[in-house]
């Protein structure tokens, strides 16, 4: 079994949060280490203002048991919180969790600075990686936004769409592909796996990408 370097970066454009994936790059490049270290600076404080925002609503106790979760506090995040209100039976399950506790607008969800695209996209492509667009099909935008964002995404240097995913529909997959083949991207193929009963699809169950699509990895070195 093969193995690539990868990092999920958390991103806003356009007041949009999104998510973009860096594979195959130089673990030890400092632009990339020195980005990946500011957005880890502010974490744990976004987690404290998350526990906080959970006992006002009577729900203590929440960043102690999160941190309990987080093998490295500076990576704490949402996930870790929702499985330890999960846990504690808050909700029977993440997605539930997520839903009624921990997405904007919701009351454990707390705001936080998150890299620019440009930003992001350098940072992956310095260290000698390839930049994708994670599961764009869960990202709350109309047909033309999507161009337009796809757009500023090629111009700054990306070069994959994840078109398979977990959380990707028949009709996603189709409709990604669509774009790929327009925007000339390699396409991407994930499970946004994060733990048994945690995700939308276990490990190995993925169908497989569109015969006619650049594979992603053919550009990972």
């Amino acid at each position: 079994m093969g193995f690539v370097s990868g990092v999920e970066i958390s991103i806003e454009w356009k007041g949009t949060p999104i998510h973009v994936v860096g594979l195959g790059f130089n673990v030890a490049h400092p632009a990339l280490r020195g980005g990946l270290d500011a957005l880890r600076s502010g974490r744990v404080e976004r987690a404290r203002r998350m526990g906080e925002a959970l006992a006002a609503i009577g729900i203590p106790g929440v960043f102690e048991g999160a941190m309990s979760y987080a093998t490295n506090p500076s990576l704490i995040s949402r996930a870790h919180f929702g499985r330890y209100m999960v846990s504690i039976g808050i909700a029977r399950d993440l997605p539930g969790l997520f839903q009624h506790y921990l997405t904007p607008g919701k009351p454990g969800y707390v705001d936080h600075r998150w890299a620019t695209l440009e930003e992001t996209v350098s940072w992956i492509t310095a260290a000698g990686g390839v930049a994708v667009v994670a599961h764009p099909g869960r990202y709350k935008m109309s047909g033309a936004e999507m161009r337009r964002f796809l757009d500023d995404f090629k111009d700054v240097g990306g070069q994959g769409i994840e078109v398979t995913c977990g959380s990707h529909s028949p009709d996603h997959v189709m409709h990604f592909a669509r774009l790929a083949r327009h925007y000339a991207f390699h396409a991407s193929r994930g499970s946004d796996f994060h733990g048994p009963q945690e995700s939308y699809v276990d490990l190995g169950r993925l169908p497989p990408l569109p015969e006619d699509l650049k594979p992603i990895w053919r550009l990972i070195k």
